[in-house]
């Protein structure tokens, strides 16, 4: 009756021996379509024809569902077995709905199942028009009278035809994150993965450009970029067979991953996240951007807080006396919160270095005898907020915790364990960790209700991988930690749906649009030098919206001047991290100004347009601007870099995103005399055409500049 139910709200525009399916935003189709044997195709993904008739004249691509055993000669993206060993699986069309969600974008939901062994796949096809991006996923339902087992599990099978295809990919590692790296995909298959458990994006992230016909180029070109909401293993297989047609297929790392899927249960892929653009990776980026801000992050059109942590200032040597001055220092910056790190807690064990305390969440006596409350009690009389740090999901060997509960860590039970950082990760598939680390930020918000935000950090990937809960279901612990992850932070969201949080893993370890659902913003790098920071920022900008980078000044790299620090960390969410008794006076005076200068432009760096106009890949200079949705107001940040010595001028900086016919105001802001020096007054023809004269020869050098209409 529920099939029935379906077919009667199904959208067809053909018979169904040729049925079509058309998934649509703004200026994208995706078009799917049945054949008279009911299996599912994709026949076209592109820009959006002006007559949707024209779609039917295109030919088939591939199976939209190619399952393990139906006649595909290529990586399938299914491969599920019964407890007989039938590992073939033909999955065919059944129905199809096309329904409007609450947020007003479309959903289409289309149903297959298999004839013979009674399972089904639902494929989910979410649009959000204005944005032109399409998330998809997946549920295997198990029809059979007895267990099945997933061994792939896609979210996505997309295919492309082109003459040539490149792909972009960021990896790196700890404090090298998002390093860019373009290749030419020639036949057979390039996989990016990571099969690390927690911290997985330490050396390659879940996210890649595809340019189709040429390189990627930032205003021209076909552009695919495409990310997976799962904070846990990932795997993108990009294959081109011997016709030079590519399939992209993306989900789960099936890795160590077999999944049993009990009769009558249903398995829910990971949402596959992408935007299509026919002018270049800029625009795909700006409407990745958008999708975030407005349907995704948390609090993705919210404020963000400015900060001063502790962490490079004091490391784990501080008390109670130190921290409050560095709250004072906070205010007086005019910073909107100070935020405590790592090393407060632990009394048998306490945490004067990474050896010890991991999982005794209580404030450490010696250094705070008066408790967080103190601490909370002094950011309120200083008119700001207070943030601390935390880890919960690890636990070190040299903790209560661990002696208390030596099953809740995840370690092999026959041999000597292998410690990352000195740590062990707890096992969030267990429900008795799940309610623990729940607890932690749960009695800390009771006990000291003045924290308003938290820095939620994971600095361990999994090691000794076993797990005394999962018992003879140890292939289920990859995913089950993550569904535990997920749970603990739907609790949170629920009792304190207004609380920040930032995402951190050992610097940019968890990268992923399904955690920022919980988290309103994440740490890019442990590596604050702003040299490197101009590329790591760079490769996160592709997929995220500035306001959910966080930047922080800090004292790395004391070759570079505290105005050249501050000019990149503006390019994200704004913080220090910094001992200013050890700045000079001018230097401290700027950095004053500098907030003052973040506070009146941080709107446009948050919710207006970005254009990347210079690469620092080309190692001379870099340029970004972001502009507002009006076109009235923009900021560009230009910086030298090395460029090699010359006689002749650099080139002027073509800015982009302006309305030719207006004219605007042009002045460089945020320089280091604290005096706003006006340029002239432009029509944004002539700044698209002719540019300004924002670089120099010199090395190190930064300029901020600011229009109005």
């Amino acid at each position: 009756m529920k099939y029935l139910t379906t077919i009667l709200l199904t959208v067809s525009i053909l018979p169904l021996s040729a049925q079509q399916i058309v998934i649509n935003t703004e200026h994208t189709a995706l078009v799917l379509r049945v054949d008279k044997d009911k299996r599912l195709h994709q026949t076209y993904l592109g820009k959006r024809l002006i007559h949707e008739k024209e779609y039917d004249m295109l030919s088939n691509m591939g199976e939209v569902c190619i399952a393990n055993g139906n006649g595909d000669y290529f990586e399938p993206a299914f491969h599920i077995s019964n407890n007989k060993g039938n590992e073939t699986l033909v999955l065919k069309y059944v129905s199809h709905q096309v329904k409007k969600t609450e947020d007003n974008n479309t959903e289409t939901v289309i149903v297959l199942s298999d004839e013979v062994r009674q399972n089904s796949v639902r494929l989910f096809y979410k649009t959000y028009s204005k944005e032109d991006v399409i998330s998809t996923y997946a549920e295997i339902i198990n029809g059979e009278q007895q267990p099945v087992y997933l061994y792939k599990y896609a979210s996505a099978l997309l295919h492309l035809n082109a003459e040539a295809y490149y792909l972009t990919q960021f990896n790196g590692d700890w404090a090298a994150e998002v390093g860019m790296t373009e290749s030419r995909l020639g036949f057979g298959k390039k996989i990016i993965d990571s099969n690390l458990g927690t911290r997985t994006n330490m050396f390659a992230s879940p996210f890649f450009v595809l340019s189709l016909e040429k390189n990627a180029e930032e205003n021209t070109g076909k552009a695919l970029i495409g990310t997976l909401g799962w904070t846990g293993n990932f795997r993108f297989t990009f294959e081109v067979d011997h016709e030079n047609k590519l399939r992209v297929i993306s989900g789960i790392n099936p890795y160590n991953s077999k999944y049993e899927l009990k009769v009558g249960e249903t398995f829910k892929t990971p949402e596959f996240i992408f935007t299509y653009s026919e002018r270049g990776t800029g625009e795909a980026s700006r409407n990745i951007h958008s999708w975030a801000r407005r349907h995704r992050v948390k609090d993705g059109q919210g404020e963000r807080l400015t900060l001063l942590n502790n962490w490079e200032a004091t490391y784990f040597d501080f008390n109670e006396k130190k921290i409050i001055a560095l709250i004072d220092e906070a205010k007086t910056l005019g910073l909107d919160m100070f935020l405590l790190d790592d090393g407060w807690f632990g009394n048998k064990y306490p945490r004067n270095n990474d050896n010890a305390g991991l999982g005794d969440w209580q404030p450490n006596k010696k250094k705070l005898p008066n408790g967080l409350n103190a601490l909370t009690a002094a950011t309120a009389k200083k008119g700001i907020k207070f943030g601390l740090w935390i880890e919960p999901e690890m636990v070190n060997p040299k903790s209560e915790l661990i002696e208390q509960h030596p099953d809740w860590a995840i370690a092999w039970n026959d041999r000597t364990q292998s410690y990352f950082r000195n740590q062990l990760v707890l096992d969030m598939s267990n429900p008795e960790v799940q309610a623990y680390v729940f607890n932690i930020i749960d009695g800390l918000l009771t006990t000291c209700p003045n924290i308003s935000y938290f820095k939620w950090d994971c600095n361990s990937p999994m090691t000794n991988v076993y797990s005394a809960y999962e018992q003879s279901c140890q292939s289920h612990l990859f995913i089950d930690y993550v569904k535990g992850f997920y749970a603990v932070l739907d609790r949170l969201k629920t009792k304190y749906p207004h609380l920040p949080m930032m995402l951190c893993a050992g610097g940019g370890g968890r990268t992923d649009y399904e955690a920022l659902r919980y988290f309103t913003e994440f740490w890019a790098s442990d590596n604050t030098d702003p040299i490197d920071r101009l590329y790591i920022q760079w490769g996160y900008s592709y997929l995220f919206p500035a306001k959910t980078i966080c930047s922080h000044v800090t004292a790395w790299n004391k070759k570079v001047d505290i105005k050249f620090k501050i000019d990149v960390a503006m390019m994200g969410k704004m913080g220090f991290d910094l001992n200013f008794s050890t700045l000079s006076k001018p230097d401290a005076e700027f950095c004053k100004y500098a907030v003052q200068t973040y506070n009146g432009i941080k709107d446009i760096i948050f919710e207006g347009n970005l254009y990347r106009l210079v690469s620092p890949y080309n190692n001379t200079h870099t340029a970004s601007m972001f502009i507002d949705n009006a076109s009235k107001r923009a900021v560009v940040f230009a910086f030298d870099i090395f460029p090699r010595y010359s006689k002749t001028a650099p080139q002027p900086l073509r800015l982009q995103g302006l309305q030719a016919a207006k004219m605007y105001r042009v002045k460089e802001i945020n320089r280091y005399d604290g005096k706003e020096q006006k340029i002239g007054t432009f029509s944004g023809d002539y700044l698209m055409s002719i540019g300004l004269q924002a670089f120099t020869g010199k090395r190190l050098e930064s300029h901020v500049f600011y229009l109005e209409e």
